[in-house]
């Protein structure tokens, strides 16, 4: 009986669900792109430091239209390819577009190629990033993710903003770009936390770091944000270094 009772809830919840639930995942994915195509216009208009925060709401969009797809089963194939399209427009032209009015301008052709080598690059990781995925969900990141690059950039911004101290270096905003591109299309690994194994962690060192690295964002959002994008860029070359190295020692 229990077997039974098992079985046709287990049927129950495999059952497709409504149509208009497919609308939300999606709502959330045109939500990015419309943040993404906003943070273009207030860039447009010199409004940097706003320009930078909306590319910041772009992510948490994006965060959220996967994991809304994952709860409500309404993960489909146009989802996927309709959140890569807006990918590249919030992580891609956006950053790239507001970088360049930021100092690129001010450097020519130099300026022009270093933009444009974000945008097709994190395009070429995308797109490679769709064909690993189609054949299987990978455990960690070939190369890095378009968002982190773009968030880079957005806080890169944001500081110089804030610290009139350190504006005069906004030239460095461009090797950053282009060290930032080639890393989406390297095969440096950097991890991803869709499979995060909760089992084979210590669940309250977990929550105490969580809790700390949130109340340090929340006292400066900036700052914090900016100590762990460097230390989510820097984890896949230093770990890249390491395990070359004790190949070569061992």
């Amino acid at each position: 009986m229990c077997e039974q009772v098992r079985a046709s809830l287990d049927a129950s919840m495999r059952k497709d669900p409504p149509p208009i639930a497919y609308l939300f995942p999606n709502f959330f994915t045109a939500a990015s792109i419309f943040s993404g195509f906003y943070s273009i216009s207030l860039a447009l208009q010199s409004s940097f430091e706003s320009a930078s925060w909306f590319i910041f709401l772009a992510l948490i969009f994006d965060g959220l239209d996967g994991r809304v797809a994952r709860l409500t089963n309404t993960a489909t194939h146009f989802g996927v390819e309709f959140d890569s399209l807006a990918d590249i427009v919030a992580f891609g032209v956006a950053p790239a577009l507001l970088m360049y009015l930021y100092i690129g301008d001010e450097y020519g052709r130099i300026g022009i190629v270093a933009s444009a080598l974000f945008i097709i690059f994190g395009a070429v990781r995308l797109a490679r990033f769709n064909v690993m995925t189609s054949r299987i969900e990978p455990s960690v990141f070939i190369g890095l993710p378009i968002p982190t690059a773009a968030i880079m950039i957005a806080t890169a911004i944001l500081l110089m903003e804030r610290y009139e101290q350190i504006s005069h270096i906004h030239v460095l905003l461009l090797p950053l770009s282009v060290l930032l591109s080639v890393l989406m299309v390297s095969n440096i690994r950097y991890p991803s936390f869709k499979k995060l194994n909760m089992r084979a962690i210590h669940f309250t060192r977990f929550l105490i770091g969580v809790i700390v690295l949130a109340l340090m964002v929340f006292v400066y959002p900036i700052e914090g944000m900016a100590l762990l994008g460097a230390m989510y860029l820097l984890y896949g070359p230093l770990r890249a270094t390491y395990y070359l190295i004790r190949r070569m020692v061992g």
